[in-house]
């Protein structure tokens, strides 16, 4: 029973046996095979890679000796090139050098030359020297003297046609700088057209009646004496009907008082306090306007920020005059002609503008600091920090400091036609009389002039000269001597015309 129960187990365990040896035989012959075929696949791509290796090492090495030939060649033609240069600059090193020993040579004959001509000048100068002094021994005159005699001689002879072209130079050129000068003048001032009537600040008070005098001179005095002290003003009551004078050499200080009055006289009651009251609002009022008026001409001539101590002394010349010419209308009028100038001759239109707008901010103080309005305005204006090109342009206007540059010329051009042109200012009839004697005593402080006459205004000199003792180029020498002694005495608007007359009669009688 036991071997007939282990004989089915012992059969499995056998052919399991059997069947794993044979497949192990099966698998190792397989693999071998494998083995093999890869091991003979790989001989013969080895030998095919050792056939390719052979083939291409041998093609570098025939590129290689191809190279080796091509560079071995080209060296060949750079050395015999490098040879041919270097004979080359042989032959020109040897040519430079023969040249420099030429030059050399050449350079000490020169210097022996020079010195051969330096030596015979100083003899030929020496020898002019002592022949000048002989003639000047023989003909006893002096090199110099002989020499003017030569001029004058020349002069002479030829008189009428230095005349001739004197004139003409002199014509054709006035006349091409007349006619530019009126065309840039007449576009300016059509550009500007400004009012011709003329502010005055007046220091006459009008009064309703005569009656109101006896309230402002008040009990004892004391309301003329407080309104006195307190505007710093001199109140005149006279036997003017219905009117009263306020004299003050400060403009401000009498336009307070003019207005403080004008509130009291409207109000009626006049007494000390209602005085202080009155000259209180009246000075707030005139800060106010003095200050506007400031800005407002910063504002017409597009003027950028400016101190307010400044723009305040502006405001202040609004309340000044000038012969009848309200100066702060007469500054801003300088500040457009002279941008409009500065833009037409090509300077600097804001330069001009600002130099012609504080050209004379010196008056706005002048009554209170010593020295012109030109020196004061300078100092004003260095002490507010102007850029220093604007004070150069603005200090010449009267010639009082150099011309610096084409904006001090356009600024005192400026001032001029402002100045100038008609009903701007309006003088005295003392400060034109006196103008005209200037004029005629200035023309007859030179020699040879018989009779002189300042006509149209003063705008011209006529002076008639002695045909006997000046001839025609020598009055023409005398209308320019007169024009520029006038140009440095007198002070005057625009231009005065000098006009020299010579005149010859020939007088016969027939009996």
């Amino acid at each position: 029973m036991f071997f007939g129960s282990i004989h089915p187990l012992f059969v499995a365990i056998f052919g399991v046996a059997i069947g794993v040896a044979l497949g192990y035989i099966i698998r190792r012959f397989l693999a071998d095979h494998r083995i093999k075929s890869a091991e003979t696949k790989a001989q013969t791509i080895l030998g095919e890679s050792k056939s390719k290796a052979q083939d291409i090492l041998l093609e570098a090495k025939n590129k290689a000796l191809r190279i080796l030939d091509d560079a071995k060649k080209e060296g060949k033609e750079r050395q015999t090139q490098l040879i041919r240069i270097e004979r080359l600059l042989t032959k020109k090193e040897v040519e430079l050098e023969e040249k420099g020993k030429i030059i050399t040579r050449d350079q000490k004959s020169i210097e022996e030359k020079e010195g051969a001509v330096t030596k015979t000048r100083e003899e030929l100068e020496d020898l002019r020297v002592q022949h000048t002094q002989k003639l000047e021994a023989l003909s006893k005159i002096s090199r110099e003297d002989a020499r003017v005699q030569l001029f004058q001689k020349i002069e002479d002879e030829n008189r009428e046609e230095i005349q001739e072209r004197i004139k003409k130079l002199e014509r054709d050129k006035r006349d091409e700088l007349e006619q530019r000068a009126k065309d840039i003048l007449t576009v300016i001032i059509q550009r500007y057209a400004g009012s011709h009537v003329t502010d005055v600040s007046t220091t006459v008070v009008s009064l309703p009646s005569d009656e109101i005098k006896g309230k402002i001179i008040g009990k004892e005095g004391r309301n003329i004496k407080t309104i006195e002290r307190l505007t710093g003003v001199d109140v005149i009551i006279d036997d003017t009907p219905e009117t009263l004078i306020l004299s003050g050499f400060d403009p401000v200080r009498r336009q307070i008082a003019r207005l403080a009055l004008e509130k009291l006289i409207s109000d009626g009651r006049i007494h000390p306090a209602k005085i202080e009251e009155m000259v209180s609002k009246a000075t707030d009022e005139i800060d106010k306007k003095i200050k506007e008026a400031g800005e407002a001409s910063l504002y017409e001539l597009g003027i950028g920020p400016v101190d307010e101590k400044l723009v305040y002394l502006l405001g202040r010349l609004a309340f000044r005059t000038s012969f009848g010419q309200n100066v702060l209308l007469h500054s801003i009028e300088v500040g457009h002609i002279s941008g409009m100038l500065a833009q037409e001759l090509g300077a600097d239109p804001v330069i001009a503008k600002k130099a012609g707008l504080f050209h004379d901010i010196g008056k706005a103080v002048d009554h209170e600091v010593q020295g012109s309005h030109v020196q004061i305005g300078r100092k004003i204006l260095e002490k507010f920090g102007v850029d220093q090109e604007v004070i150069r342009a603005m200090e010449a206007h009267h010639e009082e400091y150099p011309y610096t540059s084409l904006e001090s010329r356009i600024v005192q051009t400026a001032d001029a036609i402002s100045g100038a042109r008609p009903g701007a200012r309006r003088d005295t009839v003392e400060i034109y009389l006196r103008r005209l004697e200037d004029l005629e005593r200035i023309a007859n402080s030179f020699g040879g002039v018989e009779k002189t006459y300042a006509v149209q205004a003063g705008r011209e000199l006529r002076v008639f000269v002695s045909p006997s003792e000046m001839d025609d180029l020598t009055a023409m020498k005398l209308a320019k001597d007169i024009a520029k002694k006038i140009e440095e005495e007198v002070r005057y608007p625009g231009e005065i015309k000098v006009n020299v007359i010579r005149e010859t009669r020939a007088i016969e009688y027939a009996r």
